[in-house]
This record gives structure tokens, C-alpha cells and sequence, in this order.
């Protein structure tokens, strides 16, 4: 445990931050896989309403630095692309 008071806040931030991490990257994940299990299903307006959150989520997640910019484009073309084949 620290002794300096700035090194004290220091541990209150950081654990902050890793909890508000943890909650955005599992909100992308878990609206990731939602999106896959509609889009798997065959349910195309269904589908279009789920990506657009997911789309939010990965944005977000991006914005915070939690996944690189390409890597959030690459999933965001990906997701886009499987839902735009669905007919």
C-alpha cells in the first residue's frame, strides 16, 4: 500500500478506470456475440437493430483506447458486411 498521498489517488484512479474498462469491453463483447446469434438466426431487422448498438459499443471502446482504430474498423466491417448479406 502506498505511503504518498498522490500515489494513494493514483491506486483510487487506476481501479476506477480498469472497472469502467472492463464494463466497456464486455459490453462490446457481449453485444458482439448477440449480434452473431441474430445474424446466425436469419433475422435481418432484428439484425440491423443490434448492430447499430454494437457499432455504439465498439466506438466506444475505441474512443477510450481499449482497441486499436483498425481493429474497431475491421470489426465494424466485418459485423456490417455478414448483416448486409442476410436477405
Amino acid at each position: 500500500m502506498p505511503n504518498i498521498k498522490s500515489a494513494k489517488k493514483r491506486v483510487l484512479t487506476s481501479a476506477r478506470k480498469c472497472n469502467e474498462n472492463t464494463l466497456v469491453d464486455s459490453r462490446m463483447k457481449n453485444s458482439i456475440k448477440k449480434l452473431e446469434r441474430t445474424i446466425k438466426e436469419g433475422n435481418k431487422e432484428e439484425s440491423e437493430k443490434v448492430l447499430n448498438v454494437t457499432l455504439r459499443n465498439i466506438d466506444k471502446a475505441e474512443n477510450i483506447g481499449l482497441i486499436h482504430k483498425k481493429n474497431a474498423a475491421r470489426k465494424k466491417s466485418r459485423l456490417t458486411k455478414s448483416v448486409n448479406a442476410l436477405k
